[in-house]
């Protein structure tokens, strides 16, 4: 059985950057959106929270959805990522709550798409999905059955 990870990513826009978070990845600084797995019982929209307060310290809520990726890491290994956007007027204090996020950095679209410290393409293309201005209504995203129903 095909059994991808499903991760879920926040892209986070403030007077004009991007939040970045940098891990330590087999001995290199690496950049990333503030991500990760989406865990048994929660829902697309929970993950993205709970990944953004854990990595970042920030408290928000997506405000909409940006795109679906299927990507192959070049180890084989199999991703669906859930991508979510996040508009905050001004910059906010960091604070990663996660022991594996070594700090937090607001950079323009350039630094990041020139970069050669990201973790993933992906990284790169999330930011030219935002640049793009296609957004979509998180009612698009929902769930049945329990735990998720009321």
């Amino acid at each position: 059985m095909f059994s991808p990870h499903v991760t879920v990513a926040c892209i986070v826009h403030a007077e004009n950057k991007f939040l970045v978070v940098e891990e330590l990845i087999d001995g290199k600084y690496l950049w990333n959106q503030p991500a990760g797995h989406l865990e048994a019982n929660e829902t697309l929209l929970e993950a993205a929270k709970r990944e953004l307060w854990e990595e970042t310290g920030i408290s928000a809520q997506p405000q909409a959805f940006l795109k679906l990726h299927q990507w192959i890491a070049p180890d084989g290994t199999p991703f669906i990522r859930f991508l979510f956007l996040i508009e905050i007027e001004k910059i906010p204090e960091t604070s990663p709550q996660d022991s594996d996020i070594h700090c937090c950095h607001w950079l323009s679209a350039e630094k990041i798409l020139n970069s050669p410290q990201l973790r993933s393409p992906l990284v790169a293309e999330s930011v030219r999905c935002y640049l793009e201005h296609k957004a979509y209504p998180l009612s698009i995203l929902d769930s049945y059955g329990s735990p998720f129903t009321q």
